[in-house]
């Protein structure tokens, strides 16, 4: 297995948790196409990379692997996360379904994706 890739945040645990959201299933991080970082959260994004807004995929973007699970180190592309049912889709480990809440600050998503 690869190594995963590191994950920036504000108090960062290793299962990719942070100062902000730190559930037992708040364990992604996201990939932000801005700096092609990994972060645990955009609040964490927004205070480290003052230099820079956040950007969001794009539709046509989906293939790309974005959604690292904190669990397992696995790196699913945004449109398997965007279908995984708040599970990883390696390892079966739950993420927070609230997190569906927050996909349009990372995703560009259609209304009905969010229902």
């Amino acid at each position: 297995m690869a190594t995963p890739p590191i994950v920036h945040g504000i108090s960062v645990t290793l299962l990719s948790q942070c100062a902000h959201w730190h559930s037992p299933l708040d364990i992604i991080a996201i990939k932000h196409p801005c700096c092609q970082k990994f972060f645990a959260c955009i609040a964490c994004h927004n205070a480290i990379e003052t230099a820079h807004s956040a950007k969001v995929w794009k539709r046509d973007q989906r293939d790309e692997k974005a959604v690292l699970c904190g669990k397992c180190g696995h790196v699913l592309s945004v449109a398997e996360y965007l279908a995984c049912g708040s599970q990883c889709t390696e390892c079966g480990a739950e993420f927070n379904p609230g997190c569906k809440g927050h996909w349009g600050m990372y995703f560009e998503v259609g209304k009905e994706e969010l229902e």
